[in-house]
């Protein structure tokens, strides 16, 4: 599949709904900063598939390697990673996201309540994202990921074991990655009520503190 006139304005509509979708993303994070809210987001990476990322991911799926098969069955040619520091945080960004008008979730695969067999946690949604052209709107899609720091951690490692191994992670690895995934779950649940006992405390003080 040679990146043909075709492609390369596909993949240029992607790259402006990456762009589109960024700036969504970082106008919520002000807003909250503005209103004095809680920012919920640590950080945020974006990336767009690489036309051979395409073209293995297509081969993968047992696709031909058409244009239509590239906007109909890859959605995630678009990826945004967006790391929090609770899982309470992550279930807060993904009601922001419903509840857009600008944006439409048409997908949800929820990995943190229901973790995959290898320990693996995140959040997915596939969203379309509208991008204005000169002469027409269209809808790319795209796939958020909604992890928190220790998933994020835990996910980079798997990911680079993943390929190390072409896919084939021997057994011992694969048990050491699920007890690794199982402290995460327990360091997530542990900084939560460290963060929770901190709130109360505050609390308590600051009623200690108002006039009677």
């Amino acid at each position: 599949m040679k990146p043909s006139t075709e492609l390369k304005n596909v993949l240029m509509t992607y790259k402006f709904g990456m762009d589109v979708l960024k700036t969504k993303i970082n106008i919520m994070v002000e807003e909250a900063r503005i209103k004095g809210k809680n920012n919920p987001i640590e950080h945020i990476k974006t990336r767009l598939k690489s036309v051979d990322s395409i073209k293995e991911k297509l081969k993968r799926k047992n696709l031909e390697p058409t244009i239509d098969n590239i906007k109909e069955k890859i959605l995630d040619v678009i990826g945004v990673r967006v790391v929090c520091a609770f899982i309470s945080d992550i279930y807060e960004i993904y009601q922001l996201f419903l509840n857009r008008s600008d944006l439409k979730v048409v997908e949800v695969k929820d990995y943190i309540k229901h973790p995959k067999p290898t320990g693996y946690q995140s959040l997915h949604l596939i969203v379309k994202v509208p991008v204005q052209l000169a002469n027409q709107e269209i809808y790319v899609p795209a796939e958020i990921q909604l992890r928190t720091l220790a998933m994020d951690f835990w996910a980079s490692l798997e990911h680079k074991i993943f390929y190390k191994y072409n896919r084939d992670i021997p057994d011992y690895l694969k048990h050491e990655l699920k007890q690794a995934a199982d402290t995460v779950t327990l360091l997530d649940e542990k900084m939560k009520s460290i963060r929770d006992e901190v709130i109360a405390i505050d609390s308590v003080r600051d009623s200690l503190l108002l006039p009677s």
